[in-house]
């Protein structure tokens, strides 16, 4: 059955009749009359009861046209959604970790109640598996640390952040590597561009790391360097959300592994007005609302 036999359907019930369907559809009677046949011999049930040139609707005509109505406003909602003029339908959004538990909510929040008729998901993951999303159709858009190098992809720079180590309280002041009472990194796994950052930090100094613990959560990782394990590199605004940031030391990096760009990307021909609007409401938050940290700074 395909939509251009419910359209011939509902057009008989409008007119009252195939040779007036046939006036408004700019069809032949005889076409009209095929097209019914054929869509009763597919259903296996007559659609309407013939009284001379009089056509009524059977029992199955009048569930099928509950149905054809629905079809056919739903395929037309469709062919709106796709030409995307308007912000609609179902919109997935991938995240790292850190940019979704800190940066997402409120402005996620504000898109919601901005546009209703679109229905966010959020999903997180490291860069490339994100970037990997985006390119095979998996997510509509994704939030990822720069480099953003994959040509089929337009990109958009929404957060510059601060990026510091956080060591024990009472470390001492740490300026490189070899400052460190302890070369333990606590990191996510091996795709977080964070942790790449600190290898690169200590590749630098020719300092090799002791080891590196991988750790699932932020929270797991701030717990473990305020009890002495080791040290990490993440977002300052992720300290914003963590309760026990008094059991820290924090120490800006002077070079340029002290900041990282968060871009919103997206497939370059996919459809926009989804993207742009969100572009629009994270900007607006990024602008009003900086991150800053609370925790105890000590120059690097």
């Amino acid at each position: 059955m395909e939509l251009s036999d419910l359209q011939v359907f509902r057009a008989v019930i409008k007119a009252g009749g195939i040779a007036r369907a046939g006036e408004v559809l700019h069809r032949a009677q005889s076409s009209v009359s095929a097209r019914i046949q054929v869509l009763e011999e597919k259903l296996g049930v007559e659609l309407f009861t013939r009284e001379g040139r009089k056509m009524h609707l059977s029992p199955s005509g009048r569930i099928l046209a509950t149905y054809a109505d629905r079809l056919l406003d739903l395929a037309s909602e469709a062919a709106s959604a796709v030409r995307m003029d308007r912000p609609v339908g179902v919109m997935r959004l991938g995240a790292m970790e850190s940019t979704a538990a800190v940066r997402l909510p409120e402005p996620l929040g504000r898109f919601h109640e901005r546009y209703p008729e679109v229905a966010l998901e959020l999903y997180s993951g490291n860069p490339q598996q994100l970037i990997d999303q985006v390119v095979d159709g998996s997510l509509d858009a994704a939030l990822i640390a720069e480099p953003v190098t994959d040509r089929r992809l337009a990109s958009m720079v929404i957060y510059d952040e601060e990026l510091v180590i956080v060591a024990e309280a009472k470390h001492a002041t740490i300026s490189g590597p070899k400052d460190l009472s302890s070369t333990t990194i606590l990191a996510f796994h091996p795709g977080c561009p964070h942790r790449k950052r600190l290898e690169d930090w200590f590749a630098r100094a020719h300092v090799t790391p002791e080891r590196i613990v991988e750790v699932a959560s932020y929270n797991l990782i701030l717990g473990c360097v305020a009890v002495g394990m080791g040290i990490a590199l993440l977002p300052r605004s992720v300290l914003q959300v963590y309760a026990e940031r008094d059991r820290l030391s924090v120490h800006k990096l002077r070079s340029t592994f002290g900041h990282a760009k968060t871009c919103l990307i997206w497939r370059k021909e996919a459809p926009q007005a989804n993207v742009l609007a969100l572009s629009s409401v994270l900007l607006e938050q990024s602008r009003t609302q900086p991150a800053t940290g609370q925790a105890k700074s000590k120059p690097g």
